[in-house]
């Protein structure tokens, strides 16, 4: 990978760690932790909301909010209009005391991701409304695996994290390599959820019968 390459490819985890250094020490209202992201825009703001779903310990009042406003995320990109939130969710207090060491740790998968990934690769799977559309109802999905009920089971959360990860990834580098790792992921979030209410149907019916 060239020196080019390199720092494109490490300019959303710079972004990420820029963000987070500069968080407030005590609380803050998911309104200012959206507007922190400024120029990074829904990429930016999806990422580092999807960096606490990448930890073994959930946080309290957070996954759920996080994980709606991803949803939304995907949408508004869908319709390529600006980010909506309902105003509940835009007044939410966020404690940063706990919100900065779950950022700081999920992180560490920007890292190991961004070293698969190369600027401008495969670019035309990044480009045109059909793939384009394709690829936000991709991330629309991923948010949906993410808020599914099994934050319990191990890796439930990690799969699609990783698969909205590569698509922010991607997406803002336009490398279709991650593109295809992210769809890659998410069929392998559904497979893994499949086995997970299989094996569970059938634990009921042999303890029914």
């Amino acid at each position: 990978m060239t020196e080019q390459s390199t720092q494109a490819a490490s300019a959303l985890s710079q972004q990420l760690e820029k963000l987070i250094e500069e968080l407030p020490e005590d609380s803050m209202t998911v309104s200012e932790l959206i507007d922190r992201c400024g120029e990074g825009g829904l990429l930016l703001l999806a990422a580092l909301l999807t960096l606490v779903f990448l930890i073994p310990v959930s946080l309290p009042g957070v996954s759920t909010l996080f994980g709606a406003i991803i949803l939304l995320v995907g949408i508004s990109r869908l319709r390529r209009g600006a980010l909506w939130l309902p105003e509940k969710f835009k007044q939410k207090p966020v404690t940063v005391e706990k919100l900065r060491p779950a950022l700081q740790q999920g992180l560490k998968w920007v890292h190991r991701l961004e070293k698969v990934s190369k600027s401008n690769r495969l670019s035309a799977l990044a480009d045109g409304a059909g793939l384009n559309m394709l690829n936000n109802l991709a991330f629309i999905l991923a948010a949906l695996l993410l808020m599914a009920p099994f934050g319990f089971v191990p890796f439930s959360n990690t799969f699609p994290g990783i698969a909205l990860l590569f698509y922010a990834i991607g997406l803002a580098q336009r490398d279709g390599v991650a593109i295809l790792l992210g769809h890659l992921m998410n069929i392998a979030t559904i497979l893994y959820f499949s086995i997970l209410i299989g094996g569970g149907g059938l634990a009921l019916k042999n303890l029914l019968s």
